[in-house]
């Protein structure tokens, strides 16, 4: 069994360090990820310029392009042999909601989807100045890889997995959830670069706004790991008629 493992935090992360050494117990894995952080690099493939890869120790390379490029590459000839899955994470924050539209780590993981493998991300919801308990994420993914690979899934889901940030003792078990969505995010942050001239940070993402039962965000407020499956198609089918009905009485 070989299992791709890739993140958005970059390569010398905690979290995918402690991904490798859950998922070695189950399979050859093999490390493909960013050389920096690129967090909030969403689905972005880099395709003005090469990437160059870097094997940095046995089963660990890193390229200097996008959570993305790093799954693309790794699925599609950069290596003589064939992944069985890929598993992205364990991301520092969450991925809940609205966030799985900018996450790095979610889109390594749809990018294995659209090249035909079972696929997963995982993402701690750890916050500023928190202990972060990754033990609790690996063991979480190795349950949810073993599940993976004992019984495949629809092959047309991505599964996202938000972990409570919490000791393992204190894990509640596991919940079937659809996402929720966020309030509007807060205002930028503006601040002065050495030489005086106004830059700006983005600012933070807002709280949970459709955050009820059902969703990612109470299931992890709950204290259960939370377990969207994604699909890409983002068709609203529901408004194809209402749409057809629109464009015929263009003029």
């Amino acid at each position: 069994m070989k299992i791709l493992v890739s993140n958005d935090d970059g390569y010398r992360a905690a979290g995918i360090a402690s991904l490798r050494r859950a998922l070695s117990e189950l399979g050859e894995v093999t490390v493909v990820a960013p050389d920096r952080n690129r967090s909030g690099a969403s689905n972005s493939l880099t395709l003005d310029v090469p990437l160059r890869v870097i094997g940095v120790e046995p089963g660990v390379h890193v390229i200097a392009g996008t959570p993305t490029d790093c799954v693309h590459m790794a699925v599609s000839g950069l290596f003589d042999f064939e992944f069985d899955m890929v598993a992205s994470g364990i991301n520092d924050g969450p991925n809940l909601g609205d966030d799985v539209l900018y996450s790095g780590t979610v889109a390594a993981a749809i990018e294995g989807r659209f090249l035909g493998l079972p696929a997963v991300a995982f993402s701690l919801c750890s916050h500023p100045g928190e202990t972060r308990h990754f033990a609790t994420a690996a063991a979480v993914a190795r349950q949810v890889v073993s599940g993976l690979l004992a019984q495949r899934l629809d092959p047309r889901l991505t599964l996202s997995v938000n972990i409570p940030n919490v000791p393992l003792a204190q894990l509640k078990g596991f919940k079937a959830t659809r996402l929720g969505s966020r309030h509007r995010s807060q205002a930028l942050v503006p601040t002065r670069d050495p030489k005086g001239e106004i830059v700006y940070w983005v600012g933070p993402a807002g709280a949970g706004d459709d955050a009820g039962e059902g969703t990612d965000f109470h299931a992890v407020a709950s204290g259960f790991a939370s377990v969207t499956p994604l699909s890409v198609d983002l068709t609203r089918h529901a408004a194809l008629p209402d749409l057809a009905a629109w464009l015929g009485a263009l003029p």
